[in-house]
């Protein structure tokens, strides 16, 4: 799936994976973040860690109508208030995907898959 936007100049396709790496991308720059998780941690281990290249696979993004939802799955870092952590990462990837590449999100949902004490 992909989102279409039409402009003056023409029309642009974005695919889900580009979405999903800039949310990513944004998401583990917030503080508090330790990293991405899997969505599918059966398959892929219990709150295994994701490299960069593989942020696309901790997050969803869905389409409904007009609507962007995106569903995220992070694990954060011992002694930090999730709540606090997670309004921090909605409120990151929301200003982000509209100043990059230009998309209006409806909703961003976090789902926490673990919690790690870091060695600073």
């Amino acid at each position: 799936m992909s989102v279409d936007l039409h402009n003056q100049n023409g029309h642009i396709t974005i695919t889900n994976e580009v979405i999903s790496t800039v949310a990513g991308g944004a998401a583990v720059e917030c503080y508090g973040i330790v990293g991405m998780a899997s969505k599918n941690q059966i398959r892929d281990g219990l709150s295994e860690m994701l490299k960069k290249e593989n942020f696309s696979k901790g997050v969803v993004v869905r389409q409904e109508e007009d609507n962007l939802h995106i569903d995220m799955f992070i694990i954060v870092s011992y002694g930090t208030k999730i709540s606090e952590v997670a309004h921090n990462v909605q409120s990151q990837v929301k200003y982000t995907l509209n100043k990059t590449v230009g998309l209006s999100v409806d909703s961003v949902n976090i789902y926490i898959q673990g919690v790690r004490v870091t060695s600073e």
